[in-house]
């Protein structure tokens, strides 16, 4: 079993997302990914730091079981050798028979940093975006991680909002805007002098981007939803 495989199994026993581990790594979404589908590997500081997150030994995390399979076979007697194989077959031909029940259509969606749906971050960042999946396909013209928890229940943190790229359509609907150096998704209304930015979550106060202070609407959200783990 390869570091890569190896980390796919220990991140799922935990009830972890390859984001979550990234995030508690202080990763790139996409540094973990490569990681985890075997085109790149880390580097000792975060194979390291890896062990230290996922609770277990270095050992652990490079063992390779195929090479421990391996000799085992070989100190058994011809005919044991014979039951092995036979029995491996049989698992072979039982996986391809589960996995094509289980096959499902994923469509890749491009996912920008930052959105923030909370205090604000700069938008789209540095141009930089993740690949994942979801197993609907949606028409987006792009789409952002939500930052924050001023839109919760509807927007969670953690989440892919997708965004149209139109103008403002009318008040309350939610929008990501443009303002200040920032951008954020708010249900939007339009005001004399302004917009104002309501939050889902009444924990957070609306805010008011005047007129005169250029606030854009960069794109209407249509839909959000958490990413399939591949």
């Amino acid at each position: 079993m390869t570091l890569s495989e190896n980390l796919k199994r220990i991140r799922e026993t935990q009830n972890l997302s390859q984001r979550q581990l990234a995030k508690r790594l202080g990763v790139a979404n996409t540094s973990y990914f490569a990681w985890e589908q075997g085109t790149s590997k880390p580097k000792q500081a975060n194979l390291d730091k890896l062990a230290q997150v996922l609770h277990v030994t270095l050992d652990v995390l490079l063992k390779d079981q195929s090479s421990d399979l391996l000799h085992a076979f070989n100190q058994l007697t011809d005919d044991r050798k014979e039951n092995v194989l036979v029995y491996t077959e049989n698992q072979l031909v039982a996986q391809k028979q589960d996995n094509s029940e289980k096959v499902r259509q994923l469509f890749p969606y491009k996912v920008h940093e930052k959105l923030s749906a909370g205090t604000g971050f700069s938008y789209m960042d540095d141009g930089s975006y993740d690949t994942v999946y979801f197993d609907a396909e949606i028409s987006y013209d792009f789409a952002s991680w939500v930052y924050g928890d001023s839109m919760e229940p509807v927007f969670a943190d953690g989440s892919v909002a997708l965004i149209k790229d139109v103008s403002f359509d009318y008040d309350g609907a939610i929008y990501a805007i443009d303002w200040d150096g920032q951008t954020y998704i708010k249900k939007v209304y339009k005001e004399a002098g302004g917009l104002r930015l309501v939050s889902i979550n009444d924990n957070y106060q609306d805010k008011f981007a005047p007129f005169d202070e250029s606030p854009r609407i960069v794109g209407k959200i249509i839909g959000n939803f958490y990413p399939i783990d591949v």
